[in-house]
């Protein structure tokens, strides 16, 4: 059978975006004797199969164009070899896919099968629900249609994985006539029948035992017959699931007690935390013992009022039915916003009466505490509030060490990766273990070795898996730089470790000192000289979270909107602790007042400011640091001690600050003998970090265009980027900022 290797690229194509079509150059398609809309194996790490379709005219021959979807099954990365060839694709009679817990409740059969229709797959792949409409007689209105009333705008994104398959040898693709169910299905239930019977091992045991342990994926409820993990191993949350294991004993098995008291023996619990952090577990985990009805609240939520209604009142109804439990519902804020439509009343009242009914409790969780109907915290409902926080680093490595223990490793250092992961919950740490198995299995099938997920692997993982986004504000990535990095800069350096990160390093030295370590730092000097380039490398050298806003991005035009945001990003701040807080270009955020003509937003955002830097509740293992290149118009009280109490002046380098900066920035160029950087960091004068960085870089252009297959970078090239890239430091500016950070010592 013919085959070709090529080079995998990432379609850039939004139309082919996840439907699983793989584009060849037509004179591809020929080598291989197929036409558009044949079904293609492919050969990575791993064997899947697509459907090929005719790639764009500027599309090289040796070149095969796969979305991230295809890309993943095939066990690739972008610009590695994929061995294609024509495959032999039977009619489906029968596929199973599992989904989240929310598509598996809402989607019916039909509508799956409409969404699947015509694709091309193999048991272990990764499909999408987008159709795939680019072929001949595949229509995909009606199943878009239907996507949306059933599962919202969420079906754009969700990911489904193949269990079986019947026939269970090849790939398949789904027909109108296909069976499509979901769940493991009845071909899986028979080959791990016939594999135990055989004593075969079960190659999928350690992404199992990491998912049974996680409990939770992406915030998502758990399927209703997943097994409670037990308490000991909620990592992080132990003092919370006493607490709540308290509060159901006294209002489930003694609520004599509290009648003699004279207190009311109901229980309403309102359980909030960050998305994925467990609280969903840690109820189920707690209430494991106890009858339990569980409502998901997003599911429940999607419907029309009727439909909302009836759904509590039959939960109500099956928990109040005399024998007692505990009613839970999960992301409640779906069911009941803020914005409150008239059907919440009703179904308020449906809770409240649950609640008054003896032997029962109400639990409900959120990760938006501030989303909610105000009217669910009323004393006869969730009198009680449980917070969830983000895991530290310890609780980061115990949590690791859960998710792996059943898993054969090798030479592990989970305190390392624990320190790396800020901001991690453990649907992040459980995806983070995923793909570190992926690696793993990738090697060993290589290699024909036994499988050991190691250090490596979990290294490589954290270059892929980043913390799921909990905020509109973009969340600096920690990475492997450092301070140490950062050309000269000295005193600096110096500032701002005694600042930032000696409070978090040392607080019992503080303490022992009877101060209160500094609250914030301002950054401030001439464009181009490194400020955000240093806020990265703090954040390298501590493994600080950092919360990044730039300029103006919390203002709003409604009224309270942009005062809310700033409350909600020191909250984020407190709950991924130690954290930053890194306001750029914080001039723009906070002018002086009474200067504006914004109708008042601005003053209202630094009063908001002053309030949570020095406000009744404090920031412990926060600080708060600004940068900007225009220090006098940042209003006054901002700078005061207390708040940005630190200035720290980040000078235009001189020249033994431009040769370390050329050093640093040249590390991967390769220079040629007659660079002098010595001599060239003496003739940069005016020249600021981001320039030098770009003289470089703009010679390295000029020798490519001398020679595109060129080894090195000559002088003169250098020369010939001095041309190009001048010096972009205002004199007057530096003056001014120097005279300022001499008023301020």
């Amino acid at each position: 059978m013919a085959e070709l290797a090529l080079t995998a690229r990432l379609n850039p194509s939004a139309a082919d975006a996840r439907r699983g079509v793989v584009r060849l150059h037509p004179e591809a398609l020929t080598a291989l004797g197929l036409r558009e809309w044949d079904g293609i194996a492919l050969v990575g790490s791993r064997r899947t199969a697509a459907v090929v379709g005719v790639a764009p005219a500027a599309t090289p021959a040796g070149v095969a164009l796969l979305d991230d979807v295809t890309l993943s099954n095939a066990g690739l990365r972008e610009d590695a070899t994929v061995v294609v060839a024509p495959a032999t694709v039977y009619g489906a009679r029968q596929i199973s896919v599992s989904g989240s817990v929310h598509a598996t409740r809402t989607i019916p059969a039909a509508t799956l099968r409409q969404a699947l229709l015509g694709k091309v797959v193999t048991v272990g792949d990764a499909v999408s629900l987008l159709p795939r409409d680019l072929g001949p007689d595949i229509s995909s209105s009606a199943a878009t249609q239907a996507l949306s009333r059933t599962f919202g705008i969420a079906w754009t994104t969700e990911l489904l994985t193949v269990t079986a398959t019947d026939p269970s040898q090849g790939p398949v693709s789904v027909q109108p006539n296909t069976a499509v169910e979901w769940g493991a299905g009845v071909v899986a239930a028979r080959d791990a029948a016939d594999r135990a019977a055989a004593g075969a091992p079960n190659s999928s045991q350690p992404v199992e035992a990491m998912l049974a342990t996680n409990g939770t994926t992406g915030g998502r409820v758990a399927a209703a017959d997943t097994p409670a993990i037990p308490v000991e191993d909620l990592a992080g949350a132990h003092g919370q699931a006493a607490k709540l294991t308290e509060w159901l004993s006294l209002a489930l098995d003694e609520p004599e007690l509290l009648k003699t008291l004279g207190a009311t023996p109901h229980l309403g619990v309102l359980i909030t935390g960050p998305a994925g952090v467990g609280k969903a577990a840690l109820a189920r985990a707690v209430t494991a013992p106890r009858r339990m009805v569980e409502l998901d609240g997003p599911t429940v939520g999607a419907a029309e009022s009727g439909a909302r209604l009836r759904e509590v009142a039959t939960a109500v109804a099956e928990v109040s039915s005399g024998r007692g439990g505990i009613l839970l519902i999960t992301d409640i804020d779906a069911l009941l916003p803020a914005q409150a439509e008239p059907v919440a009343t009703l179904i308020l009242d449906q809770l409240r009466g649950a609640v008054a009914e003896p032997c029962v409790a109400f639990l409900a969780t959120t990760a938006h505490p501030a989303g909610i109907d105000a009217r669910l915290r009323a004393p006869d409902l969730c009198d009680r509030e449980l917070a969830l926080a983000l895991p530290t680093a310890t609780v980061r490595k115990a949590l690791l060490e859960q998710l792996l223990r059943k898993v054969p490793t090798h030479e592990l250092k989970l305190d390392d990766i624990g320190a790396r992961t800020p901001g991690f919950v453990v649907s992040d740490l459980a995806s983070l273990c995923r793909e570190a198995a992926l690696r793993a299995a990738s090697r060993a099938s290589k290699q024909h070795s036994d499988p050991q997920l190691t250090q490596e692997d979990l290294l490589g993982a954290l270059e892929v898996i980043r913390p799921l986004s909990r905020s509109g504000m973009e969340e600096l990535t920690v990475g492997s730089l450092s301070l140490d990095d950062v050309g000269d800069m000295v005193e600096t350096k110096q500032a701002l470790t005694e600042t930032v990160l000696w409070p978090l390093r040392h607080p019992d030295s503080f303490a022992r000192l009877g101060v209160e370590p500094p609250r914030g730092v301002l950054l401030y000097g001439p464009p181009g000289c490194g400020k955000t380039y240093l806020v990265r490398a703090l954040a390298g050298t501590g493994q600080l979270s950092v919360h990044a806003v730039k300029g103006a991005e919390l203002m709003d035009k409604w009224v309270g909107a942009s005062e809310r945001a700033v409350r909600e990003l020191f909250q984020r701040a407190r709950d991924s602790a130690p954290s930053l807080i890194f306001l750029d270009e914080v001039d723009a955020l906070a002018p002086r007042r009474g200067q504006s003509t914004d109708s008042g937003v601005g003053d209202r955002v630094v009063a908001a400011l002053l309030t949570e830097l020095d406000g009744v509740e404090p920031l412990r293992d926060v600080v708060v640091l600004g940068a900007t290149n225009r220090p006098e118009l940042i209003d006054p009280a901002l700078l005061r001690p207390g708040r940005l109490e630190r200035l720290v002046f980040v000078p235009p380098p001189d020249a033994d600050a431009r040769l370390a900066i050329l050093r640093t920035a040249g590390r991967s160029v390769p220079l040629a003998d007659d660079v002098d950087l010595a001599a060239l960091a003496t003739d940069l004068a005016g020249y600021s970090a981001a320039d030098c960085a770009a003289l470089l870089r703009e010679a390295a252009l000029a020798a490519m265009r001398r020679d595109v297959d060129v080894a090195d970078v000559t002088a003169a090239d250098v020369a010939a980027a001095r041309t190009v890239v001048r010096a972009s430091l205002d004199p007057e500016q530096v003056e001014s900022l120097r005279r300022y950070a001499d008023a301020r010592g």
